[in-house]
């Protein structure tokens, strides 16, 4: 007997709705911040207008780069990655199986969705443009790696280069004299759009190789996966491993040197005052015998220091330029570590004598000669592109973004001057087009002697919006929104962000989870097991607390913890895959990691004893704090 065709509608419904997340249509605003959208641009917000494709999509917040609300100026770092990364996927590159990646964001979060080649027709027809113009890179690679150091580095030169003029009473008598005929105003209005301009070109050259940098490891692992079934990820991922000077290792290695040369010239008494770093440091400037180590971090400043103590996507992820605390920390930790008789470097040959022997293992399984020069190739390839996956970070999101973060506070400051606001980090709770508005604003007012409407009326924004971001602040955002597809394989989806099929189930089981279970699963990214106590971590103003041996578990980590990872004996995180930062520091520090848990700084508190097994993504509390 046939079920009733109610029945078989209402199993459906019971079976669909098991199996996706919130319509981001159906998720309601936190209490207190009623009209949070129009704080932000309307084309990064869910709309009825494309609410069928909308909610077909499945979109996941974006934790490993905007895991924080976000204040509406910030939105520039990720509209800067949505229009390059898009563009080079889809309209350059041509990458037959993706175009780029969808953002929109919801109570103050970045949910992201990449975009698929629906069709094999397509990705046919794309393949023969990606080969032949990807081939081209990876033919010229070296060459155009230093190409594009040269063009980022003229980039961040021009943009601290850029004047920010104040709106004086009268304007310059120069102005007369070289019959300039421009004003101080109109510089300032040009100063903005330079600035903007600079960031979205920065991001330009950021996406430039990245995705066919991402590409070639992905030929690597889609090869290994074919040719050796049932091999681990993070194997494949060690037969790259650099084991060698990565760019973002080069601020920590300056820290060494530099707690080398304090001990060398007896002031390491004198850098572990209870005082201030820049406070010592100014200190250190009068003592004659501490000058070639003030001198040496003179000569280092500019630009290893330019270091954020974050991701760099939020303007209050300061540098270490701005705020020494943690890279001071570091130093006193290497003295420490010095004056012990330890060494300070990292296990470089371990990993490359690892990373050979996997090599010559697996290929050695391989039957034929063709299979073994495709291998080699593939491997060649993946550890030619390396050097840039890694050391693009440190260009963009750490030296320039340090740059654009300080500059553009400069326009904040001729806002306070013209008394928009009350302070310059209030800029901040305006979007890049209001900011714009707000200085044509006050250059208009400067220019005619009349009032402006700028002064009252973006106080009261301000005000209001602060209310606001402090609700989306309480508010917890769901991991990701909309149906749940049988299968996730969307590449950098995998490899950077950690969204897998299994990932997901376990975000769509996480309300069963039981919190007393004594195990945590994730991503095996860096292999071993260790044993210590946990020391859970959520900003990066809190590292100096982290001790010798202990285990790190954190939402995500930074190129700028670099230090920590000489510390601790493995690292756990909430966020991220196989090529997360987290998962290739640990992997060149021959530390166990399992990344792309989700939720262990939910479920460890600082004091637990952990083992984190790196070879099966296993983490077990062993015992809970005392």
């Amino acid at each position: 007997m046939g079920v009733p065709d109610e029945e078989v509608l209402e199993m459906a419904a019971i079976q669909t709705s098991e199996r996706r997340f919130p319509s981001p249509f159906d998720v309601a605003t936190p209490l207190g911040a009623e009209g949070w959208e129009h704080m932000y641009p309307y084309y990064l917000l869910f709309s009825e207008d494309n609410r069928e494709w909308e909610e077909q999509a499945l979109w996941f917040q974006d934790g490993i780069h905007h895991p924080e609300v976000l204040l509406p100026f910030d939105t520039i770092t990720h509209e800067a990655w949505r229009t390059a990364l898009g563009q080079f996927n889809t309209r350059i590159f041509a990458v037959p199986p993706a175009y780029g990646i969808e953002q929109r964001i919801l109570n103050g979060y970045l949910y992201i969705t990449p975009v698929p080649v629906s069709s094999e027709e397509r990705i046919a027809e794309r393949l023969p443009i990606f080969m032949r113009r990807a081939g081209h890179y990876y033919q010229n690679w070296d060459r155009l790696f230093d190409n594009w150091k040269r063009k980022m580095t003229e980039l961040i030169t021009d943009l601290e280069a850029v004047s920010v003029p104040t709106l004086d009473d009268f304007d310059d008598e120069e102005v007369v004299t070289e019959g300039r005929g421009v004003s101080r105003g109109w510089r300032l209005v040009e100063a903005y759009d330079r600035s903007i301009e600079n960031m979205f070109m920065a991001w330009q050259y950021h996406m430039e190789m990245l995705n066919i940098g991402y590409a070639a490891y992905l030929n690597l692992f889609q090869f290994c996966k074919q040719a050796f079934p049932g091999i681990r990820d993070d194997l494949v991922a060690q037969m790259v491993a650099a084991g060698t000077d990565l760019l973002f290792f080069r601020p920590d290695d300056e820290l060494k040197k530099l707690a080398t040369l304090a001990l060398d010239l007896g002031i390491a008494g004198a850098i572990r005052q209870d005082a201030k770093p820049e406070d010592i440091v100014a200190t250190l400037r009068t003592d004659p015998k501490a000058k070639p180590w003030t001198d040496a971090l003179d000569e280092v400043w500019h630009p290893w220091f330019y270091f954020s103590n974050g991701s760099g996507f939020y303007h209050h992820h300061r540098s270490w330029v701005d705020d020494l605390t943690v890279p001071w920390s570091a130093l006193n930790g290497y003295i420490d570590r010095l004056e012990k008789g330890e060494s300070l470097a990292r296990p470089s040959g371990e990993v490359i004598a690892r990373r050979d022997r996997l090599v010559a293992e697996y290929r050695g399984l391989l039957p034929t000669a063709e299979d073994r020069q495709t291998f080699d190739q593939n491997i060649a390839l993946a550890r030619t592109v390396a050097p840039y996956i890694e050391d693009h970070n440190f260009y963009v999101e750490h030296w320039h973004h340090t740059v654009f973060w300080n500059k553009i506070r400069e326009f904040g400051d001729r806002l306070v001057e013209a008394g928009f606001l009350g302070d310059r980090e209030e800029m901040f709770y305006l979007n890049r087009w209001e900011l714009g508005q707000a200085i044509a604003d006050a250059v208009a007012s400067w220019a005619t002697g009349g009032p402006t409407r700028g002064g009252p009326y973006w106080r009261r924004e301000v005000a209001a919006r602060k209310q606001i971001i402090d609700s989306l602040r309480q508010w917890s955002p769901q991991p990701a929104l909309g149906p749940v597809p049988d299968e996730i394989s969307e590449p950098f989806t995998v490899m950077l962000w950690g969204i897998t099929t299994d990932r997901v189930q376990t975000w769509l089981a996480s309300d069963a989870v039981d919190a007393a279970q004594d195990q945590i699963s994730g991503v095996a990214a860096s292999p071993g097991v260790a044993e210590g106590t946990a020391r859970v971590i959520l900003a990066p103003s809190d590292l100096a607390e982290v001790q010798q041996g202990e285990i790190l578990v954190c939402p995500i980590t930074a190129p700028s913890w670099c230090p920590v990872f000489g510390k601790i004996r493995a690292a756990v995180s909430d966020i991220g895959g196989m090529m997360s930062h987290a998962a290739i520091v640990s992997r060149e520090y021959g530390l166990p990691a399992v990344v792309g848990t989700g939720n262990a700084t939910k479920r460890i508190k600082t004091g637990d004893r952990l083992r984190v097994d790196g070879d099966t993504g296993l983490v077990t509390i062993l015992s809970l704090e005392a």
